[in-house]
This record gives structure tokens, sequence and C-alpha cells, in this order.
């Protein structure tokens, strides 16, 4: 059998194992540590040379999503505004804590939140408790930022940014993660950078991150016995894969560059085939980490060829690709929640697919890869 091509797979740098070696060596194998403080630094220094944001490492990008909802007081009674095109992780925090859900369609340009459903929805709900809105980066891609802001500016209310795909992405020369109150990452395994597991939560107010690390460690009051007065979690990151992030860290840039020339190299592929288009940068203003490279397959223009056709012509080769996100209006979980838009996600769901993405591949990968799909398209 064929070895398999994966659709995005950890990507070490070389340098991580010096830090986890630290670790063992120091003898810091718990909750915390050196290199939790030196991955936190290295995030803000990353995100702004100015260090000017705050960074508070975790144990996921959902639990930061979680936090970041805790402090702004959500819970039951109370509407988040969420991008439907987007992980359940965006939207799983915001069920935890008791709230209602309100999904956004996306527009066209970015598949991310579009500003005139979200304008249409908070019309609507003015006289509602609405307590944040949370557009998503997806797949790398830059949301509308400066239009969701001025919107909910506009409204008072609170932007949390999911930035879980797009560490090194850039909206306006600024990176995704440094827009709205709070912004969170991701450092799961398939990400561009990984700690194996692990996320971030991303923001301007030391208030708010010192309330997330204090949330995050059981939300222990000072004192010389355990004492709480709140309820806490045990979201913060270990010191071991903090370690694993700190070499990852040393990389980024190259990884970012390399997922775009994977991007490019599909596009030349496809450059002749009609019917196949890709999330793109609408214009200069976006610079996407082109994460996944996503693709839409509209059978009418391909002589009938479908996603699900290139899917499974793809997996019989050993060759993973993947759907994108099925809008979270559409998940059974959420069936009869109120979504505002004109049903553009359900489209890209149904015509979308995620191609092999990795930094790690190869060569003789993209050469099975690109045999596949000839034999798809070029019969």
């Amino acid at each position: 059998m064929k070895s398999k091509i994966w659709l995005s797979s950890p990507h070490m740098g070389g340098t991580e194992e010096k830090y986890v070696n630290q670790a063992f060596e120091t003898n810091w194998v718990a909750p915390l540590g050196p290199n939790v403080d030196n991955f936190e630094t290295d995030l803000s220094v990353y995100l702004s040379k100015r260090k000017e944001f705050h960074v508070a490492a975790l144990t996921s990008g959902t639990a930061a999503l979680h936090l970041a909802l805790r402090i702004l007081n959500v819970g039951i009674g109370d509407l988040v505004m969420v991008q439907s095109f987007t992980f359940c992780g965006t939207t799983n925090p915001v069920s935890y804590l008791g709230a209602e859900i309100v999904f956004i369609d996306s527009e066209l340009d970015t598949w991310n939140m579009c500003p005139l459903a979200l304008k249409e929805a908070l019309e609507e709900y003015k006289h509602k408790s609405v307590k944040a809105i949370m557009p998503v980066h997806l797949y790398g891609m830059p949301a509308n930022m400066n239009e969701i802001q001025a919107i909910a500016d506009q409204y008072s209310v609170p932007v949390i940014e999911d930035a879980a795909e797009a560490l090194g992405s850039r909206y306006k020369a600024n990176n995704c993660g440094t827009f709205g109150q709070m912004a969170t990452l991701s450092f799961n395994g398939n990400k561009i950078i990984t700690t194996s597991g692990g996320g971030a939560l991303v923001s301007k107010s030391k208030d708010f991150i010192d309330k997330a690390r204090f949330l995050a460690t059981q939300a222990r009051d000072i004192a010389p016995h355990y004492q709480h007065s709140q309820i806490g979690y045990n979201y913060r990151m270990s010191n071991i894969v903090a370690g694993i992030g700190r070499g990852q860290m040393e990389v980024l840039d190259c990884r970012v560059a390399q997922r775009r020339a994977n991007n490019q190299r599909y596009r030349v592929f496809f450059a002749d085939i009609d019917g196949i288009t890709f999330q793109s940068e609408p214009d200069a203003d976006y610079f996407s980490n082109y994460w996944l490279t996503a693709i839409l397959i509209d059978p009418v223009k391909t002589s009938g060829i479908s996603r699900e056709d290139v899917r499974l012509a793809l997996d019989a080769e050993n060759i993973e690709s993947r759907p994108l996100w099925k809008p979270m209006h559409l998940q059974p979980v959420y069936k009869g929640t109120k979504i505002f838009g004109a049903g553009i996600c359900e489209k890209l769901f149904n015509q979308g697919l995620c191609l092999p993405s990795g930094s790690n591949l190869a060569e003789q990968d993209f050469e099975r890869i690109f045999e596949a799909l000839t034999r798809i398209f070029k019969k």
C-alpha cells in the first residue's frame, strides 16, 4: 500500500527537542515554567515588535475562546454572533456557557463573516443582550476586520477574533490575532505550527490576560491554602509542550512561505482546468498563510466532476483531502438556530475541498498528488 499523504501533518524544525530537554534537565515537567513564559513572549514579539499584546498559553484554542467569553461575562440569556462557516471549536464554548448563538453567513470575497449579514443581525437584536461577535480567519484567510470592527463599534459589541488557523496571516499589514478586544490561536497538530496540542489567548488588555491565567489555573485565590471564590479550569499549557512551541516559533515564517508555495503550485496545475476556483486574497490588504489550500469544484463546468469525485479518487491513492467545514447552522446540534445571510457558506461547503497542504510535502508527494489529479481532470 502506498504511504499516506496527509492533509496537514506536524513539521518539526529541529530545535524543539532542545527546549523539551531543558524541561527535563531542570525538572520543569509540570504545568507552567520557563518554556511557557518564553513561548508567550515569543508570540507577543511576533504579533507586534513593540510587545503591546499580552499572551496566555493554554491547552487549546477552544479553551482560549471559552476563557474569552467568561471574561466578557457571557452567560444564560446572552447572545453571541458567530461565523457559521467554521469548526465546532468556535461554537462549543458559547454553548458551554449557556448563551444563545446567532449564526452569520460568509461573504464570497474571503469566505469569512459577511459584514452586511452581521449588521442585519445586530440591527434585529439591538434590544437584546449581544455580548460578543466572533469572526474566523478561515484556512488562514483574514476576515474583513475593518468593516466587522466598525459595525461592532457602532453597536458597542466586543469582537473576539478566532485566529486559530491564521498565525502568520496579515490584514492591512497587521497580524491576525491582533484585532478585537481578544483573539485566540491554536497549536493543534495540524496547524501551521504546533505544540502537539495547545492554544493561546491574546489581548492588548493585561487585565484580560491576567484574568485568563487566573481562571485557567483553577481560579485559585491568593492564600496559603487552596481557596476558590470562582469556578476555574485546568487550561494552562505545560512546560514540556511549550518547549515544542519555542522551537516552532523559530521556523514560523518559513512554514508560511512553504504553505504559500504549495498554494501556488496548485494554482499552476489548475490554471487550464475549467470549473476550479481558489480561496484567494481579495486585494493587497490581505496576506494569507494559506494554511490549507482550498478550492471550489463546479461540476457544471468540470463535465460533471464533483467535490466528492475528487476526494474519493485521492483517497483511493491514500492521499488525504477534506471537504470544507460543514456550516455550523447545518449541524444537528444547532438545528433551528437563526442564521443571517444569503446561503453563501452552504454553497462553499457543497463545492469545496481542502487539498494536501503540509509544509513538509516532498517533491514525490506532489508528483503523486498531481498524477492523481491528472487522471481525474485531464483524461
